[in-house]
């Protein structure tokens, strides 16, 4: 081959190579840009739809657990008896909520401080108030961090103080 055929070919290869390149990079870019706003979409969605359960609770209105799944996994930690994970809507509402709700005079006012969305996850960091039946306050501050898949909390794990919550359950009885 000449030279200047093979600068020529040579030439009009590095161009091939560097539009294809150019397209392959502006393909993954757009791909990518697509995923962030998919994502950033999720997250605008579950953000809403935690918010709105919280403030539908704070109203008395509705119910935030009926956005858990009926398979959800919810871990409480901690170190006493109801710290583990309950496997279950069901389990989960007759082993760790209905103990102390039972002993309350009225229901938890939630206070949201700060709900934080990431993927498929929300975070929520909220206070929430009561009257137990014995006319004592309960108050306790919660972190739960909730995947969420379908509109359904599939996944979740609670942090709170659970001294309060045990103090209810040793104080009041349950009826």
């Amino acid at each position: 081959m000449s030279d200047s055929l093979f600068s020529f070919c040579r030439r009009h290869a590095l161009g091939v190579v560097a539009g294809v390149s150019a397209t392959l990079l502006l393909a993954g870019c757009t791909s990518r840009a697509g995923d962030a706003q998919a994502v950033a979409a999720t997250e605008a969605h579950n953000k809403q739809l935690i918010e709105q359960a919280f403030d539908q609770w704070a109203a008395g209105t509705g119910n935030f657990f009926d956005l858990l799944a009926d398979d959800v996994q919810w871990t409480i930690t901690g170190s006493s008896a109801y710290s583990k994970t309950y496997s279950g809507k069901q389990q989960f509402l007759a082993e760790a909520a209905a103990p102390l709700t039972v002993r309350l005079a009225t229901p938890i006012v939630p206070t949201v401080h700060k709900l934080y969305p990431d993927g498929d996850v929300v975070v929520a960091f909220w206070d929430g108030v009561a009257t137990a039946k014995d006319g004592q306050p309960y108050r306790n501050t919660y972190c739960w961090a909730m995947t969420l898949k379908a509109d359904r909390i599939t996944h979740a794990t609670a942090f709170l103080d659970l001294i309060p919550y045990l103090d209810v359950l040793r104080r009041v009885p349950a009826e």
